[in-house]
């Protein structure tokens, strides 16, 4: 998937959203027997009593979206830490898997999941901010975040399900396991590995890459196997995939389009 896709598929959450918002506009406005969105008020308590009986309830599977905005919420850690324990009380049966964002892995909790006989599947990705737990398939938790504030829904909307469901599987599938370190060394290093990202996001040939770099077109191999080797991926296209969906690649200077080809 190249990092174009990627960005239609952040601006594609950022429409789901939307459309939450507009979608428990509309059923504000309506009288309806079974409402298929309800805004969960009252703070955070009732927000976490819902995700509590949620996942208490599930028979299948649990997908939780963390991408939160850092900073954002008074003892972030500790509201943290509380949410993290709820999915210890979903059956072992149910299959659970975290998609967060590279600045909110919690190692200590990826660690902790590794020595457990059904530890819950963490991948990283960059995802806007949102928080998100669908539950079977059939009824969702959102929380976004936005300058009027956090906004908590509890959702059975089908076709908001649908598209939910399928973004989650989208990036999931291109998602780095949390377990996975991506440490490029010191400074120096880290910067050229997001220069050899770079290049091989634009197509250039490894001649001209390394001619560019001022390093030996076998330096520039090695170094492109080092960094395939970190990201854990097994073609130079998977390398990139992964590299974008952890931010890593670098952005193109205004005006330029990355590399030049030779």
């Amino acid at each position: 998937m190249s990092h174009a896709t990627e960005d239609e598929l952040e601006q594609a959450l950022l429409e789901v959203r939307a459309l939450i918002e507009s979608t428990v506009a509309i059923h504000r406005d309506r009288s309806i027997r079974e409402q298929q969105i309800a805004t969960v008020d009252g703070g955070y308590a009732p927000v976490l009593e819902t995700a509590a009986s949620l996942i208490r309830g599930a028979v299948r599977t649990i997908d939780i979206v963390d991408a939160r905005l850092p900073g954002t919420e008074e003892a972030p850690a500790r509201k943290a830490r509380s949410e993290r324990n709820l999915i210890y009380s979903a059956a072992d049966t149910v299959k659970v898997r975290v998609l967060t964002s590279p600045a909110l892995v919690d190692e200590d909790f990826v660690r902790e999941q590794l020595a457990l006989d059904h530890p819950v599947a963490i991948r990283v990705a960059r995802v806007p901010p949102l928080q998100a737990l669908l539950v079977d398939g059939s009824t969702a938790l959102v929380m976004a975040e936005s300058a009027a504030g956090v906004r908590a829904s509890l959702i059975r909307a089908p076709e908001v399900l649908h598209t939910l469901g399928t973004l989650f599987e989208s990036i999931w599938r291109n998602a780095v396991p949390a377990g996975e370190r991506i440490v490029f060394g010191d400074r120096d290093r880290a910067a050229l590995a997001r220069q050899i990202l770079g290049a091989l996001r634009a197509g250039v040939t490894d001649e001209v890459a390394a001619r560019e770099l001022t390093v030996s077109v076998r330096t520039y191999r090695r170094h492109v196997a080092e960094i395939m080797a970190l990201l854990g991926a097994q073609s130079r296209f998977q390398a990139g995939v992964r590299a974008a969906a952890l931010g890593l690649l670098p952005s193109p200077a205004p005006g330029t389009a990355g590399p030049h080809h030779g």
